[in-house]
C-alpha cells in the first residue's frame, strides 16, 4: 500500500475505482446502480465513494439475522445512508424464507446436510440480490469484492481445479449477459484490502472490522491466513494473481453462449433447473421431515421444529 498523506490517499483511492469503472466500462452515470452492502468497510467504502463520484446509487443490505452482528451492521448502514443521503432498501432472511440464517443451517445438519454457515448465507443472499436488483430495475449491482477477494478466489479455484468458476471471475462478472441477471460489477478490483480499511477509518465510517460470527471456520479463511505470511515476504504476489486471471481470461477462445435457464419452483434465473436456493429449502421441506404444506411455501420454523421432533421420538421408538 502506498505510504502518502491522508487527503492525498483518499484522491488516490477514489480515482484508482473511477479508473478501473472507466477501463472495464462497469457502468455509466447514466445507470441506476445497486450496491450489495452489509456493513463492513468495502461494502460501505463502495457505496459512498461511488455516491461521491457521482454516480446514481443505492443500497441493497441483507439481513441474514445473526444475533447482534447484523443488527449493528444495520444501525451502522443506515446512519451512514440517512447522513449522505443515500436510499438504502433492507431484505430480511426472516420475512423472505420465514427462518434465519442460523436456523437453515441447524435444521440441515439435524437432516444431515453439513454445509457451512458461509455456503448457506453465500447461496440465499445472491439468489436475493439479484431478484430485488431486478424487481428494483438497477441496471447494474455492484459488490465491495477487492483485490485480495479475488487473488484468494482465484487461487481456491486452482486448487479446486475449477475452470468454470475461475473463468467468470474480474471486475465484470460471468462468461455471458441475460435479462434474468442484474449484472455484477466490483469496482474495488485493483484495491487492496489494507487501502479499504485505511479509507474506511480516515472517512470514519461506523463499520464493524471484525468478521462474521459464523465465519470462523470458512474454508476461506485458511488461505486467508496463508496469504498473510506470504505477502510478508513478496508484497505483489495477490496482485500479480489477479493480472495473471486478466491475462489467461483475454488468451481463452470465446466460449459458447451459456444458456441461462429459469428455476421451475421460484421462476429466478439459474444454471439448472431447481436454483440452488430452492434446493435448500427443498431439503428442508422433504428427506425424512413429513407434515409439507400443500402450497409451495417453506416450512415455518415452528412447522419444521414440529417436525423434528416427531422425526426424533420416531426413531427412539424403533430403538
Amino acid at each position: 500500500m502506498p505510504e502518502m498523506p491522508s487527503n492525498k490517499f483518499k484522491k488516490y483511492f477514489e480515482k484508482k475505482v473511477n479508473d478501473t469503472i472507466r477501463k472495464y466500462k462497469l457502468f455509466t452515470h447514466k445507470d441506476r446502480i445497486a450496491v450489495a452492502v452489509s456493513g463492513g468497510k468495502d461494502s460501505t467504502v463502495l457505496l459512498y465513494v461511488l455516491h461521491k463520484l457521482g454516480f446514481n446509487v443505492e443500497g441493497i443490505t441483507i439481513d441474514a439475522k445473526i444475533g447482534s452482528y447484523t443488527q449493528k451492521n444495520l444501525e451502522n448502514l443506515q446512519e451512514v445512508c440517512k447522513k449522505y443521503e443515500i436510499p438504502l432498501h433492507i431484505v430480511s432472511f426472516r420475512e423472505e424464507f420465514g427462518k434465519s440464517l442460523c436456523y437453515i443451517r441447524d435444521v440441515l445438519k439435524e437432516k444431515g446436510y453439513n454445509y457451512s454457515s458461509c455456503m448457506i448465507c453465500g447461496i440465499l443472499k445472491r439468489y436475493l440480490l439479484n431478484k430485488y436488483a431486478r424487481k428494483f430495475k438497477f441496471d447494474f449491482l455492484a459488490t465491495g469484492h477487492n483485490l485480495d477477494d479475488e487473488a484468494e478466489t482465484m487461487t481456491m479455484n486452482l486448487f479446486r481445479n475449477d475452470f468454470k468458476l475461475a473463468r467468470r471471475q474480474g471486475p465484470m462478472t460471468g462468461v455471458t449477459r441475460s435479462k434474468k441477471f442484474v449484472q455484477r460489477v466490483k469496482p474495488l478490483y485493483f484495491l487492496q484490502n489494507a487501502e479499504t480499511k485505511r479509507y474506511s477509518q480516515l472517512m470514519k465510517f461506523p463499520v464493524n472490522y471484525g468478521i462474521c460470527p459464523c465465519s470462523v471456520k470458512a474454508y476461506r479463511r485458511e488461505y486467508r491466513e496463508i496469504f498473510t505470511e506470504f505477502e510478508k515476504k513478496h508484497p505483489d504476489f495477490k496482485y500479480n494473481i489477479v493480472k495473471f486471471q486478466e491475462q489467461m481470461k483475454s488468451n481463452l477462445k470465446k466460449e459458447k453462449k451459456v444458456k441461462i435457464n429459469t428455476c421451475q419452483k421460484c421462476k429466478q434465473a439459474c444454471a439448472q433447473e431447481i436454483c440452488k436456493a430452492c434446493t435448500i429449502f427443498s431439503v428442508l421441506r422433504n428427506s425424512q421431515i413429513s407434515g409439507t404444506p400443500k402450497d409451495n411455501r417453506p416450512l415455518s420454523e415452528l412447522e419444521i421444529a414440529k417436525n423434528i421432533k416427531k422425526v426424533k421420538k420416531s426413531k427412539n421408538n424403533e430403538k
